[in-house]
C-alpha cells in the first residue's frame, strides 16, 4: 500500500469552491484509499495566492519534504489542480511522485471502469487532461535525429519535435474515442426512442459519490450489484426494471456519483452516459442525510444537474441513511423529499408512492371508442400514449389508454364511461 503526504491550499484569490479546508482534504484521504494508498499526514496552507512554481511556497515544500522523509513516503497528493510547470517542480524538490486531485480521481476511474463504454469514456478524459500537459512531461525534446541530444553541425533540419509527434498521436487517440462515443450515445438514442414508443417511463439515481445511490437500486429492484461504502464503487451505469403496481413498471438507473472539484473532462467524458438524466422522467436524488456536510454535497450535485442540462426534470429528494442521522428531525419531509434508509428498506414505500404520484400528475386513464375511420388516431396512440387494451367491436375501436395532457385535445370526443 503506497504511504503519502496530503497537501491543500487555500488562497486568497481563488473561488471558494477551489480552496482546501480540513473537509476537502479527509475527502482527498478518502479517495486516496480508495485507490490503495494510505494517508501519513496532511499539510494545509493559507496564502494570498498560489506560488507560481511551486504552488504552496518554498518554505511549505520544506515541510512537506521533511514529513515525507519521516513517514518513509513515495507519494505526494495535492488537494488542488496543479499546472504543468508546477508538477515538474514539486516533483524535483519533493524527490517522489506528485499527484494533483483530478489525476487521483482518474487513476480511479481508470481501476474501475468494466464496460467497453465505461472504458472509453475514462481514456478520453485522461488523454484531455494529458495533453495540454506533454510539455512538462517529456525531456527527449530535440529535433530528431540520427545522433539524438544536441544534433550536431549539418544534421540540423526541418524534423518534428517528439512533443510535436505525440500531440499529434494523443490528438488522433481523442478523435477516435469521441467518434466510439459518438456511437455509444446513437446506441442510447435508439433505445431511449424504443423506451419512449413502449410508455416505459425511466427514473435515474443520481447523487453525491457514497450516498447510497447502489443499496437503494438494491432495495427497490433485487439487482444483487455490488455496493461498499467507498467512493465511487459505481461507474458503469446499471438499469434494472422497477414494479410501481401491479401492472405498472419503470426503468431504475444507477449512475456515476459526484464530488466537489470533480475534473471537467471527466464530466465532458462522462456525457454519453449522464445526458440521459436530461432524458429521465424523473430524478432521484439521493442524499446521505447522515453526512455533516450534506448541504454542500446536495449543492454540487444540483450544480451537475443544472450542468448537464436536467435541471427541469422532476426531482424527488430522497433522504438516505435516516437511520444513521444524528437529527433525524432535521431532515427535510413532505413535497418532493422523503425521508429513507436504503438498507433497512424504512421510507422505500413513501419513495415509490411519490414516484407513482409524479409520473401519473396531469395523465387520465380513460376507455376510447374510436370509429373505425378513426385509424391515425390509434396510431398516434401507440406512438405517444399507453395503451393497455384494445378490443374491436361492432360500435368501433375500444381502447384502454393513459394519455399525456398535450394529448387530451385530441381524444376528449371519444371518451366513453
Amino acid at each position: 500500500m503506497e504511504r503519502a503526504i496530503l497537501v491543500g491550499l487555500a488562497a486568497g484569490n481563488m473561488e471558494a469552491r477551489e480552496r482546501s479546508d480540513d473537509v476537502t482534504l479527509a475527502e482527498l484521504e478518502a479517495l486516496l484509499e480508495t485507490a490503495g494508498g494510505v494517508c501519513c499526514g496532511k499539510v494545509l496552507q493559507v496564502k494570498r495566492a498560489p506560488d507560481p512554481r511551486s504552488f504552496i511556497g518554498e518554505g511549505k515544500v520544506r515541510e512537506v519534504k521533511e514529513l515525507l522523509e519521516a513517514n518513509d513516503c513515495t507519494l505526494a497528493v495535492f488537494d488542488n489542480e496543479l499546472s504543468p510547470s508546477q508538477l515538474r517542480a514539486l516533483e524535483e524538490d519533493l524527490g517522489v511522485h506528485v499527484l494533483d486531485r483530478s489525476q487521483l480521481i482518474l487513476d480511479i476511474f481508470a481501476a474501475r471502469a468494466h464496460t467497453r463504454e465505461g472504458r472509453l469514456q475514462v481514456e478520453l478524459a485522461q488523454y484531455n487532461y494529458l495533453l495540454p500537459r506533454l510539455t512538462g512531461m517529456w525531456t527527449h525534446l530535440t529535433r530528431q535525429t540520427a545522433s539524438g541530444g544536441k544534433s550536431p553541425i549539418g544534421t540540423r533540419g526541418p524534423g518534428e519535435t517528439q512533443l510535436e509527434t505525440d500531440r499529434r498521436h494523443i490528438r488522433r487517440k481523442i478523435q477516435k474515442l469521441e467518434e466510439e462515443l459518438e456511437s455509444v450515445r446513437r446506441v442510447r438514442g435508439t433505445q431511449r426512442r424504443q423506451r419512449e414508443k413502449n410508455g416505459v417511463p425511466v427514473i435515474a439515481l443520481v447523487g453525491y459519490t457514497n450516498a447510497g445511490k447502489s443499496t437503494l437500486l438494491n432495495k427497490l429492484t433485487g439487482a444483487g450489484i455490488e455496493a461498499n461504502d467507498r467512493l465511487f464503487d459505481t461507474l458503469d451505469t446499471t438499469t434494472r426494471k422497477l414494479i410501481l403496481a401491479p401492472g405498472s413498471e419503470a426503468l431504475l438507473s444507477d449512475t456515476v456519483g459526484f464530488i466537489r472539484k470533480l475534473p471537467h473532462h471527466l464530466v465532458e467524458a462522462f456525457k454519453a452516459t449522464l445526458e440521459e438524466l436530461s432524458y429521465a422522467d424523473i430524478l432521484i436524488h439521493v442524499i446521505d442525510s447522515s453526512s455533516p456536510e450534506r448541504e454542500a454535497q446536495v449543492d454540487v450535485v444540483r450544480r451537475l444537474i443544472a450542468e448537464l442540462g436536467a435541471e427541469g426534470t422532476p426531482c424527488v429528494d430522497a433522504y438516505n441513511k435516516a437511520d444513521l442521522c444524528p437529527d433525524p428531525a432535521g431532515i427535510p419531509r413532505g413535497g418532493n423529499a422523503v425521508a429513507l434508509s436504503a438498507k433497512t428498506g424504512e421510507g422505500t414505500d413513501r419513495l415509490l408512492e411519490k414516484i407513482t404520484e409524479l409520473l401519473s400528475r396531469g395523465k387520465k386513464r380513460v376507455t376510447l371508442l374510436l370509429p373505425y375511420a378513426a385509424g391515425g388516431t390509434l396510431d398516434l396512440l401507440h406512438r405517444e400514449a399507453e395503451v393497455h387494451a384494445v378490443e374491436y367491436s361492432g360500435a368501433g375501436i375500444l381502447v384502454d389508454v393513459t394519455v399525456k395532457p398535450e394529448l387530451w385535445g385530441q381524444v376528449r370526443e371519444f371518451v366513453t364511461p
